[in-house]
């Protein structure tokens, strides 16, 4: 283990190394490595795809369950999105020496503010293999070394993905030190790597609640991240009944196994009787499960082909991350506004409403990072929001929150000129 963690220190050094270096790279250079890395992707998806069905095997076989299988399985059509990612990634404006505020002080002093790179971020992720890829290009991008350390279920996915990131950025000319791989899944290394604050600006934890909290309480540096996302959609009384099953049903079925899908429904009383049936005829037909209150169990109980539960307390504020909902038939808005504030998570939440002031009052009091009117929770992802991929998404309240891009991932600092002002 000594020669495990020497190494890390060792990589920890050369990643702040690179890292200086690469925060003075020009957007050109910056650009024609993610371009090298998407083009890497596509050269190297035989050997990607090979590596992953490794992890994928040897998860089922340890017993993982069917969404955390989904989020590790990689496929030649995934590939090829997140190979467009890195190209979206690069066509964006570069954030890194944009000079802002700017203004002149009474005694001439001029001064603004210039944004420039954190310097290097720790990745701590789990499951998802895309991570490697969206967190190393940001971070390039940004001008931030980075080090990456994935979980052990994708060890080999993630170590045939940095090998392309590593050689890509050589290839353009950006120094290979600034993105670092640890191969070591060992826990006993992150916990080191959390107390490296001489080396490491920024954690950014990617996983579950466990992971996130054990990183929140042991790191020495900031960190960024977010633990369970438990996201609701309220349905009031005057919604076209159409969109709202549109909604439901793509916020819940599109993919269930992701951090954005819908958890919970909430069905105004006035129109749950016409909304509930056409929207669980539809869920059934995609095989979601729906745990109903009291209400909505009346409701849907008399159609035996429906997949129905009922809804124990537990259900309220759970992150199902499966074909999975609950489902709540409330009096108003405002019952549905204090069960989204006592269940929610602070990620995503959305009401459907022809009403004009029902969503303003919705999206001014709903506590979350991202809030909907009239559209599915689906659409919380970097790429969606055109940032072009995320680090992680943040329910915190610090300077990101929401998906994190280029510009979240970003500091500043205060410029001044003067012509020889002197403080009296």
């Amino acid at each position: 283990m000594e020669t495990a963690i020497k190494e890390l220190k060792e990589k920890a050094q050369a990643a702040k190394k690179g890292a200086r270096q690469l925060g003075q790279l020009s957007a050109e250079v910056k650009n024609r490595a993610l371009t090298s890395i998407s083009a890497g992707l596509n050269s190297s998806k035989d050997e990607i795809l090979a590596a992953n069905e490794i992890d994928c095997r040897e998860a089922e076989a340890s017993g993982m369950d069917a969404a955390m299988l989904d989020r590790l399985k990689l496929t030649s059509d995934r590939l090829d999105d997140i190979a467009r990612d890195v190209l979206s990634v690069a066509a964006l404006p570069d954030p890194v020496g944009e000079v802002f505020d700017v203004r002149t002080l009474p005694n001439g002093l001029l001064i603004g503010r210039k944004r420039v790179p954190f310097g290097v971020i720790g990745a701590i992720y789990e499951s998802r293999p895309n991570v490697t890829i969206d967190i190393s290009v940001l971070c390039l991008k940004s001008g931030n070394g980075v080090i990456l350390r994935g979980g052990k279920e994708a060890l080999h996915s993630n170590s045939a993905l940095a090998s392309v990131v590593q050689k890509a950025v050589i290839t353009a000319g950006v120094p290979g030190e600034a993105v670092q791989f640890i191969d070591n899944t060992d826990r006993v290394l992150v916990n080191h790597l959390l107390k490296m604050d001489s080396f490491v600006d920024l954690i950014i934890p990617r996983g579950g609640a466990e992971l996130i909290s054990f990183v929140r309480e042991n790191a020495a540096m900031p960190v960024i991240g977010a633990g369970e996302s438990v996201c609701h959609t309220y349905v009031d009384h005057n919604a076209d009944i159409n969109m709202a099953v549109e909604i439901a049903f793509n916020a819940k079925v599109q993919r269930p196994s992701v951090c954005n899908a819908l958890d919970t429904i909430l069905v105004h009383a006035d129109i749950a009787r016409s909304l509930l049936p056409v929207l669980a005829t539809k869920w059934a037909g995609a095989g979601v499960e729906m745990h109903c209150d009291e209400r909505a169990l009346s409701i849907l109980k008399a159609d035996s082909s429906l997949k129905l539960a009922p809804a124990t307390d537990d259900d309220w504020g759970r992150e199902f991350l499966a074909l999975v909902a609950a489902v709540r038939v409330v009096n108003s808005l405002d019952e549905a506004l204090e069960h989204i504030e006592k269940y929610g998570s602070g990620a995503d939440e959305a009401i459907v409403t022809e009403d004009y002031s029902t969503a303003m009052r919705f999206l001014n009091e709903v506590d979350a990072a991202c809030v909907y009117v009239n559209a599915s929770t689906r659409f919380t992802d970097g790429g969606q929001f055109g940032l072009g991929a995320e680090v992680a998404i943040s329910t915190q309240k610090m300077h990101a929150r929401g998906p994190i891009g280029l510009r979240e991932l970003t500091t500043y600092k205060w410029i001044a000129f003067g012509s020889g002002q002197v403080r009296l």
